[in-house]
């Protein structure tokens, strides 16, 4: 890509994260960067508070970067609900486990009486 258009547009995004900042009322500290990539498989992601933008095109690197900030915004809503469901399921998890392994031990036990009578 011709480095002109690239910075250019790497401004307009900029410009484009600041008003989506401003009229969300979004304080993130969201950094834009644009790395057009024509084999990508996804068009943005964000990370930590970069917003990655793989479109090639200006046009269809707006509507990524829109697309992305609105993700990140319901993402961190989410957020708290996640950790609370993530603490259950890991609690959960480890009740299951230890109800497992005593059923295991009960078949061993079972097993093992079964291997002690004399064959008929």
């Amino acid at each position: 890509m011709n480095p002109r258009l690239e910075r250019n547009g790497t401004s307009v995004l900029q410009k484009e994260l600041e008003r989506l900042k401003a009229r969300s009322g979004i304080k993130a500290d969201f950094r834009v960067v644009w790395l057009p990539k024509a084999d990508s498989k996804k068009d943005g992601e964000v990370v930590g508070d970069n917003i990655f933008i793989y479109s090639l095109e200006v046009d269809e690197a707006l509507q990524t970067l829109r697309h992305e900030f609105v993700d990140a915004i319901v993402s961190s809503a989410v957020e708290p609900y996640l950790k609370i469901v993530n603490v259950f399921l890991s609690a959960i998890s480890e009740d299951a486990y230890k109800k497992k392994e005593g059923v295991v031990e009960t078949l061993l036990k079972l097993l093992a009486d079964d291997d002690s009578r004399p064959s008929s």
